[in-house]
């Protein structure tokens, strides 16, 4: 077992195959898809530290990427609900941030800033398509979630690499 998984990190460490695991990796995970992308670039770094900037930097373009396609998700789920209470006779239903005022005043009163917490699990990649939903301004976004991730995979990735 332990040569099959030595095996496994050796082929992930691979620049060609390492980096863009890393990648595909930290998109998909920064979706509302639970999957968490920190293993891919620690196994990454553990087994070549050499790469860890460029795994950095790879898991956060990916990382926000996919922050970004949420933010775009949110913002077409306002559009399809527009659509579809357009086309029923029904009542409207309380929306998200009726049904959350406080949440919805908080994101307002900081804007695109609040996607620095876009890194944070559970709640960060939910921020992104609500911010997308609320029409919060896309590349102010796109930057602060940026920001959050890079910080993120820089903090956790040096702690780990320092701790294990």
């Amino acid at each position: 077992m332990h040569g099959l998984l030595a095996g496994v990190l050796a082929q992930l460490a691979v620049p060609q195959v390492g980096l863009s695991a890393v990648f595909l990796v930290a998109f998909v995970s920064a979706t509302l898809l639970p999957m968490g992308s920190e293993p891919a670039v620690l196994a990454l770094v553990t087994a070549r530290p050499d790469l860890f900037w460029p795994a950095v930097a790879v898991a956060t373009l990916g990382n926000t990427l996919g922050g970004a396609l949420s933010w775009w998700m949110g913002r077409g789920a306002v559009h399809a609900r527009d659509a579809w209470r357009a086309r029923q006779a029904e009542p409207a239903t309380p929306s998200l941030a009726e049904r959350h005022p406080r949440a919805q005043a908080w994101l307002l009163r900081w804007g695109p800033a609040a996607c620095l917490l876009s890194w944070l699990p559970v709640v960060g990649d939910p921020l992104c398509a609500v911010a997308g939903w609320l029409r919060l301004p896309f590349w102010p976004c796109v930057f602060y979630m940026a920001v959050g991730k890079a910080l993120r995979y820089i903090t956790l990735t040096a702690l780990l690499m320092r701790c294990c």
